[in-house]
């Protein structure tokens, strides 16, 4: 039996070695178009407390995609404590009173379910993936 060349070990090497090359983690936005780069943001988002994307996830509960309806609802309890009666799986008009439900609460911070002093900071809306 013959042993195998540093020629055939490098060959069999390549494969390993492209595997463990990756491209960068990309910035998930949660205001993206694509859902596969909405929710991951809003995940990041909700668990990085950064209050910021607030507003965008109120705008989310519009989407046409459950999915994003679902997670920003989700957000948008665990940042506020709020939900509003908001059902993501529930039809338009349904889910219409809550939605305006929340502008109206992001519009008006002396309302009786004001806005945290935290949610009035600014922040970045592009989250990293850990």
């Amino acid at each position: 039996m013959t042993r195998p060349s540093i020629a055939h070990l490098l060959l069999l090497a390549i494969p390993f070695a492209i595997v463990g090359c990756a491209a960068p983690r990309p910035d998930y936005s949660v205001r993206a178009h694509d859902p596969t780069e909405i929710i991951p943001a809003i995940r990041i988002a909700v668990r990085a407390r950064d209050q910021s994307v607030v507003p965008d996830l109120i705008k989310n509960l519009d989407s046409d995609d459950p999915a994003v309806r679902f997670y920003s609802n989700d957000g948008l309890k665990k940042l506020t404590g709020q939900d509003f009666g908001y059902l993501y799986y529930a039809d338009d008009l349904v889910r219409e009173p809550a939605v305006r439900k929340w502008q109206a609460w992001l519009a008006n911070p002396s309302s009786p379910d004001s806005k945290t002093a935290a949610l009035s900071v600014q922040g970045p809306t592009t989250h990293a993936v850990p």
